[in-house]
């Protein structure tokens, strides 16, 4: 058998809401891979020491990879000498093993290294930046990504994972635990994880443990666990109360729960990451009221897709989408009308604060990387499923959610599967309707461009004309006609760049809107959608106009700006002409209300005035430009604004006393309306 050292770098995905990495390329059937790790960690040294066996039944080319951290110290495969994987220090391991017909490989590793600090005042969206294991006696974090472990690459394996931490921490990988003890010699836990898996991350801590047992829907129990640092014990009964909620709720919807036990783990760091069998979030994030209503159960849904079926990467990540979908959204839907018509406006508010070429395709769509990619990956995409439900009808959309299940378990899924799987249970082509949808960037942009009515014998015979931006979609658009005696909804099926359509109505017509309850992912027109903060904070073009000379208050101003944007700030000066583009301007509060007078703008709007200690808002300027003004009465209270301002995007004003937010609010949306001639 030839064995040849590769000298290439393997790139990984790291997911946002839930860690998967390796987009998988080829799909294994289950037991194909299997791997047997022995690891022990000590926080305080950072000294990671393990060995492996993987054992693979089935001949395939095979790509192993090991992070450039650690050092190997044995290498065999099938008991003959693998050699160490590089050349030199810097560079990561990696095993090219071509293709034979053995039946069998047997591979043994055995590496130790020293793991990065934890850092515990990285931001969310640096954690996803920087796939990289670390520890520290306040949390441990080896995410599959960072190749902590010898791994194959492009390949779902079964696993078996030993682990040995010093008294007083406690650690986790994804699976069922089958042993744990601890005793002053320290902490020693087995975890077994008998499906096709993408992958494996670790956690460890100084964790204090709750356990409760819960029966799921096929009277198979399941172990609920949180594993949380001591300030936050006190929550470990609610968690486990919201998670026996979201499992009901989840099972009635879909199916049984795939897995043996759920756990909620705290980290150090802002994170807020799904794994099958478990969730990972921040100290901070769990601490806040609305997180078991919200984001907990985003997290438990993952367990059914993302988790439980695999996105297929080469053709688009769907599992984001569809999560938000029934998860963030159907949430929303409970509360009422009102609620789920706002979620669907911030979507659409969301994206037009894209500038054009700035999004892309959601069979492009693999993870989140950045603002932009969200707005398309999770929101445009739970939008196609809101869309595709109102197609079907919500008793076809439910059962095919359910068959879905039923044949897709813990196999790599793709949007076409998706698409036979609802025209199967459908009946229906929906070649159309998933072509436009996932291949095509942007949105379309819908326009009324005429109304007519006449009176005849009977009521009045209506013409409409609407308008679609090219490429054209096929649409069923929504109008509204409204007459004295109240409000009829019509659907109008729009496949071309114009059409005209023409039909009757009792009642004399006054004026019709365009898709008043917001069904349709599409562009908003410039006035439908007044401006929100998010235009400055993801919109490449954004200038920054910083109002303080002083050196202490300008520098914290230049911070908020780059948090805001997450790039260094393109910094104007304020004697300027203000340019087309959008406009972030930071200031203390006298010098805001100088900048507004000079420039004719209007001063701070009556919602904000005189509120709080620190104000955001936004405004349209007379040349079309989008303008956000953010003010502080003094340095401190603009400081304080740097962590929790760009969780905002989605208000057109917000009022802050330090760090929290105390008024918040959008500017109302003007619905699209033609009076009839």
């Amino acid at each position: 058998m030839r064995i040849y050292l590769s000298i290439k770098t393997f790139l990984s995905f790291f997911l946002t809401y839930f860690v998967i990495a390796s987009a998988s390329a080829a799909v294994n059937p289950e037991g194909e891979i299997h791997y047997d790790i022995n690891v022990r960690i000590d926080p305080v040294t950072r000294l990671l020491e393990g060995q492996s066996i993987i054992t693979v039944t089935k001949p395939r080319d095979l790509n192993i990879v090991l992070g450039q951290q650690f050092k190997v110290t044995k290498a065999l495969i099938n008991g003959e000498k693998l050699g160490t994987g590089r050349w030199w220090r810097k560079q990561s391991h990696t095993w090219q093993i071509p293709y034979d017909l053995s039946p069998q490989h047997e591979i043994e590793i055995h590496w130790q290294g020293e793991l990065s600090v934890l850092d515990t005042s990285l931001e969310h969206e640096q954690t996803l930046d920087r796939p990289i294991p670390v520890s520290g006696e306040m949390g441990t974090f080896l995410p599959n990504a960072s190749n902590w472990y010898p791994r194959i690459v492009g390949g779902l394996a079964q696993y078996n994972v030993k682990l040995a931490l010093p008294a007083g921490q406690r650690g986790l990988v994804a699976g069922r635990l089958l042993e744990e003890s601890e005793s002053v010699q320290g902490y020693r836990a087995h975890f077994s994880f008998p499906y096709a898996a993408q992958g494996i991350s670790l956690m460890a801590g100084p964790y204090e443990i709750e356990t409760e047992s819960f029966i799921g829907v096929k009277g198979k129990p399941i172990q609920l666990r949180t594993y949380f640092h001591p300030q936050l014990s006190n929550l470990s009964r609610d968690y486990i109360k919201a998670v026996k909620r979201y499992l009901k709720l989840y099972e009635s919807q879909i199916g049984d729960y795939p897995f043996t036990e759920f756990s909620v783990v705290s980290s150090p760091t802002p994170t807020g990451f799904g794994m099958p069998t478990l969730t990972y979030l921040g100290i901070n994030v769990l601490q806040l009221p609305f997180i078991r209503d919200t984001s907990l159960g985003h997290e438990v849904l993952h367990n059914w897709w993302g988790n439980g079926v695999y996105p297929d990467y080469r053709s688009g990540n769907w599992s984001e989408g569809l999560t938000t979908f029934m998860a963030d959204y159907a949430y929303k839907e409970q509360e009422g009308s009102e609620a789920a018509r706002e979620m669907r406006l911030g979507w659409l508010r969301d994206f037009a604060a894209l500038e054009p070429g700035q999004d892309s395709s959601l069979a492009a769509f693999t993870s989140r990387t950045h603002g932009a990619s969200k707005i398309v990956g999770y929101n445009k995409s739970a939008m196609f499923f809101f869309m595709l439900r109102d197609h079907l009808g919500e008793a076809v959309f439910q059962r095919t959610i359910q068959g879905l299940w039923r044949t897709r378990r813990f196999k790599v899924t793709s949007w076409h599967d998706l698409q036979q799987m609802f025209e199967m249970i459908s009946g229906q082509d929906l070649g159309p309707f998933f072509t436009q949808w996932l291949n095509h960037a942007g949105a379309p942009e819908i326009t009324i461009t005429g109304a007519k009515k006449n009176k005849t014998d009977t009521g009045y015979d209506l013409e409409i004309t609407l308008e679609q931006s090219l490429p054209s979609y096929q649409l069923r658009v929504p109008v509204a006609i409204q007459s004295e005696e109240g409000v009829e909804i019509h659907q109008l099926g729009l496949h071309q760049n114009q059409q005209t359509f023409k039909f009757s109505v009792e009642n004399k017509p006054l004026s019709v809107s365009l898709d008043p309850d917001l069904r349709l992912f599409r562009q908003l027109a410039p006035g439908e959608a007044p401006p929100i903060l998010r235009e400055v904070m993801v919109n490449p073009t954004t200038v920054t106009i910083l109002l303080s000379d002083n050196g202490e208050t300008h520098q914290i101003a230049k911070t908020l700006a780059g948090r805001l944007q997450r790039r260094t700030p393109k910094v104007i000066s304020a004697n300027k002409d203000l340019p087309t583009v959008p406009v972030l301007v930071i200031g203390l509060q006298h010098e805001i209300n100088a900048w507004l007078k000079t420039e004719n703008l209007p001063s701070r709007p009556e919602e904000i005035n005189d509120k709080g200690r620190a104000q955001a808002w936004t405004l349209s300027h007379p040349n079309g430009a989008s303008l956000a003004i953010v003010s502080a009465r003094d340095a401190e209270s603009l400081e304080a604004l740097i962590r929790p301002l760009p969780h905002y995007g989605r208000q057109s004003y917000i009022v802050f006393d330090g760090r929290q937010a105390k008024v918040r609010g959008t500017w109302p949306l003007q619905v699209q309306r033609m009076m009839f001639e």
